[in-house]
């Protein structure tokens, strides 16, 4: 079980699970206004609103918290969030990435480090792990949109860098600076992805195996329950057999 695709799947499970909606909503909300703020409030004007806005449905947001969102962007007494990128490590040196947006820089700093210490973590200075990442585009469909090589043909001819296809479904992978028209492009082909967002994907991965699994997932449990933070990426590999068992 590799790296943050499956991180995210884990979550996306858990999430189901748990009906935890409330949140997921409180972060897309988030983003999208953020987007709003940074760029026109239109997303056929504005290419992060438009995939804040596409990711949002694809979780099935209604579309009254989507304009609300957008509104919430030019409001006199709305909330300014601020993105931050905060870097650390867990068990057996595994990096990971927390992406938050905050409007108060200190709480957030103060919660992901004391997260990270009280869970067999450290938080490190910004770039001691991100070097080991790439920055990338993530363009994911599910298993049953297409077949492994007609999403690869369609992905190498819209300009994608690669793909891995699995039961889980399909991740297309895309240069930072394409992935829009990646999209598009597969958009018309098999109409809207479930997921489309810029990752940062880990170059290596390391293994992680025995009790250290369940401290690895405690502490990326520990941080997906902070209010600020909306994205994590981390470079870990274990196995089903191990996370069945030590995963919690």
């Amino acid at each position: 079980m590799a790296g943050h695709s499956k991180w995210a799947n884990i979550q996306h499970r858990k999430g189901r699970q748990d009906k935890a909606r409330s949140k997921l909503f409180s972060r897309l909300s988030k983003e999208i206004t953020v987007a709003a703020k940074m760029g026109m409030p239109d997303p056929d004007m504005n290419p992060r609103l438009r995939l804040a806005v596409q990711n949002a449905k694809s979780q099935s947001m209604p579309k009254d918290n989507i304009e609300r969102a957008i509104n919430k962007a030019s409001a006199a007494d709305g909330e300014d969030y601020e993105e931050i990128r905060y870097e650390g490590f867990g068990p057996e040196g595994v990096g990971i990435i927390v992406e938050a947006l905050t409007d108060n820089r200190n709480r957030s700093a103060s919660d992901v480090r004391s997260t990270f210490s009280k869970n067999g973590g450290n938080m490190g200075e910004t770039g001691a792990v991100s070097f080991g990442f790439d920055r990338v585009g993530e363009i994911i469909y599910p298993a049953d949109k297409a077949s492994e090589d007609e999403m690869m043909e369609a992905a190498i001819e819209s300009g994608a860098d690669d793909v891995e296809s699995s039961e889980d479904g399909h991740t297309v992978y895309t240069a930072d600076t394409d992935l829009m028209d990646v999209a598009k492009a597969l958009e018309d082909r098999f109409e809207e992805a479930e997921s489309t967002k810029l990752i940062w994907k880990p170059q290596n991965l390391i293994e992680v195996s025995g009790e250290k699994v369940g401290t690895l997932m405690k502490l990326m449990n520990a941080l997906e329950d902070l209010d600020d933070v909306q994205n994590i990426y981390a470079n870990f590999d274990v196995s089903d057999e191990d996370m069945e068992q030590y995963g919690g």
